[in-house]
């Protein structure tokens, strides 16, 4: 087990608290006016599933578990579960829909991914950052918007809401992050 200060714990770690395996589903530092900074951790027990909130103090030590991230392709979902694939074994892995959790709009096939394997199995996902996506549908552009804060909203080729500058319109490619669906820039392609 390695010791990290909690403000460092990212969505996707793995903990050990009290001898359990969690999966961390949000992290949020906390810098109020008055008073000490805290990190807010929302987490999942591997054993059950059961999700647990805590809150650290940033400079508290937490334990992550030791797991195995390594990169893998997506193949395909059925009713198992997603199918992954290790590139350099051809080992094959799933997940089930809980275990990925909302990340799972994203997952396109051909997509390389980190998987966290603990004791054989995939414990947690990382996406890449961005994916590059198509607007399926916009509103248009009204005359005297000003291009500096106005976002309009956007619906996505995976069917999530986004919001898009004005110039943006259907069928444009765009790339999208992934840890909060915003819009990053217009696709290079």
């Amino acid at each position: 087990m390695v010791k990290v200060i909690a403000s460092s714990v990212r969505k996707g770690n793995v903990l050990d608290v009290d001898g359990k395996l969690y999966v961390v589903l949000t992290a949020a530092n906390f810098h109020p006016g008055k008073g000490t900074p805290v990190t807010q951790v929302d987490m999942r027990r591997i054993s059950d599933g059961v999700k647990v909130s805590e809150r650290y103090r940033t400079t508290e030590q937490v334990e992550r578990a030791y797991v195995e991230d390594s990169d893998h392709t997506f193949l395909y979902e059925d009713g198992e579960g997603f199918h992954f694939m290790n590139p350099a074994s051809y080992d094959q892995l799933v997940m089930t829909a809980e275990d990925i959790g909302d990340q799972k709009v994203f997952l396109q096939d051909g997509m390389t991914v980190t998987l966290s394997i603990h004791e054989g199995l995939a414990i947690a996902i990382q996406l890449p950052r961005h994916v590059t996506l198509e607007i399926v549908e916009t509103e248009p552009v009204t005359k005297g918007q000003t291009a500096s804060s106005s976002y309009k909203p956007a619906i996505l080729s995976n069917g999530v809401r986004t919001l898009v500058p004005p110039h943006i319109v259907a069928n444009t490619r765009v790339v999208i992050a992934t840890e909060d669906n915003s819009y990053v820039e217009r696709a290079k392609d």
